[in-house]
């Protein structure tokens, strides 16, 4: 594979990382009454561009998303690590390409907000979609957020996710121990935000033409509901924090079979 494939990869990696690290950090403050409770990816991209140089900050954080995307659609299309054309392959190059998406919009909106003219309001939500098939999308969208938070948890049973970094050529027993530690806690709290996700777009479907669109935000709403609320909150925030320090582990450590 060309290396700068493998770079573009790693700088996806390291922005990948950065929001999800972010996430938690922000989420970890609100738990215990700290900061906003400006949660989720959007959330990153609204703290980042209150800070001193946030425009330069935003810009990066763009760019590293949209190599993770590019990386990402690489991978479903190009499949250059031979994944193949079986039902497993063609499933996993199919996350790869809505995954691309995602990351893709979140780089294209990261750079808007650089440039965008600040206006009185931002009421058109979800204007641009035919309000009668909103429904059906957010369905659409619960269901495959459900799949991805299963798969996130076979992924964590199975172990999968630590093939990529090679560990029986690590010499370095310590090095060993983080990647497996920040890798399963944050599998696992990713899996249980996506999970919580999923659920609110099924319960909002019904009134998704008031575009009550649901995020990561209002999925630690959900978790801070319960009696224990910032103790929950407060225990998948430290994972995604993880998922984050994994992130930056795996644009070091990972290893691609070309």
């Amino acid at each position: 594979m060309d290396n700068k494939i493998k770079n573009i990869a790693k700088t996806g990696y390291v922005a990948k990382g950065a929001v999800y690290a972010l996430t938690g950090i922000l989420a970890f403050g609100a738990a215990i009454g700290m900061g906003s409770s400006s949660e989720g990816k959007l959330g990153v991209i609204k703290f980042l561009e209150e800070q001193p140089f946030g425009k330069v900050l935003l810009g990066l954080l763009g760019l590293g998303l949209l190599c993770y995307s590019y990386w990402r659609f690489f991978q479903s299309i190009k499949d250059p690590e031979n994944i193949g054309n079986d039902h497993k392959g063609i499933g996993k190059r199919i996350g790869f390409f809505f995954s691309g998406t995602v990351y893709l919009g979140l780089g294209v909106f990261s750079l808007y907000e650089i440039f965008k003219q600040s206006d009185s309001s931002g009421s058109a939500k979800s204007e641009m979609l035919p309000t009668e098939y909103l429904p059906y999308i957010f369905y659409a969208i619960a269901v495959g957020m459900a799949i991805k938070s299963i798969f996130q948890f076979v992924k964590v049973y199975n172990g999968n996710f630590l093939s990529k970094f090679h560990l029986n050529k690590m010499s370095n027993r310590k090095t060993i121990k983080t990647i497996k530690w920040l890798g399963y806690a944050g599998w696992i709290s990713r899996g249980i935000v996506v999970g919580i996700v999923a659920y609110f777009f099924f319960k909002a479907a019904d009134t998704a033409y008031q575009g009550d669109i649901k995020g990561t935000e209002d999925a630690f709403s959900f978790l801070r509901q319960n009696s224990e609320g910032p103790w929950l909150v407060g225990l998948v925030a430290l994972g995604l924090i993880c998922y984050g320090a994994y992130m930056f582990i795996k644009a070091k450590y990972r290893r691609f079979n070309d």
